[in-house]
C-alpha cells in the first residue's frame, strides 16, 4: 500500500509541476510579445539611446587633407574645472577631518584636546594652514594634503583648521 500511495503522489506531483511550468512558459512568451510591441520601440527611439549608439559607431580617426580647412579635426579642449565652493569649518570638519581628528588616528590631535593642540597652535595659524593644505610629516604623526580631500578649496581647509583651533583654545 505504501509503494502504491507514493507512486500516486509522485505522479500527481509531477503533473502539477509540469502544468505550472507550462503556465510560466506561457506567461514568459506573452510578456516577450508585449515587450516587442511596446517597450523595445520606445527604447530605440530614445534620443539618449541613439546618441550612445552614434558614439559607439563613430569613426576612431579623421583624415586631414592638405590644402583644406582641417580646424574641425583639432582635439577638443578640456573644460576648465569649476572652482571648489568655500565651505564653513564645521561642515568640512564633519565630512573630512573627523575621521582622524575625532579619534586621534595617526597622531592627529583630537578635536578640543588643548594639550595636543597647544604646541601646534604655538607655531602659528599660518603654519597650521600651510601644513593642512600641503600636508605634513611630524614626529607625532602624518597629515595628508588637505586631509585627503584634495577636491576642497584651500579656504575651506583653513576654515576647518580655524574651527578646530577655536575649540582647543
Amino acid at each position: 500500500m505504501s509503494a502504491a500511495h507514493d507512486k500516486k503522489f509522485f505522479n500527481i506531483f509531477s503533473l502539477v509541476l509540469g502544468i505550472l511550468m507550462l503556465i510560466a512558459l506561457g506567461i514568459w512568451v506573452l510578456a516577450r510579445n508585449v515587450a516587442v510591441d511596446t517597450q523595445e520601440a520606445h527604447v530605440h527611439q530614445d534620443p539618449a539611446m541613439q546618441a550612445a549608439v552614434n558614439d559607439r559607431i563613430a569613426p576612431v580617426a579623421k583624415v586631414a587633407v592638405s590644402g583644406q580647412d582641417n580646424s574641425a579635426l583639432a582635439p577638443a579642449k578640456p573644460q576648465a574645472a569649476e572652482p571648489a565652493a568655500e565651505l564653513p569649518g564645521d561642515q568640512v570638519y564633519s565630512m573630512a577631518c573627523i575621521a582622524c581628528h575625532g579619534a586621534g588616528v595617526a597622531g592627529a590631535p583630537k578635536y578640543g584636546d588643548k594639550g595636543a593642540w597647544g604646541p601646534r597652535i604655538a607655531k602659528g595659524l599660518d603654519t597650521l594652514h600651510k601644513h593642512s593644505i600641503e600636508g605634513f610629516q611630524g614626529q607625532s604623526g602624518f597629515m595628508p594634503p588637505k586631509g585627503g580631500r584634495v577636491d576642497l578649496a584651500d579656504k575651506s581647509i583653513m576654515n576647518a583648521v580655524d574651527y578646530m583651533v577655536a575649540a582647543a583654545k
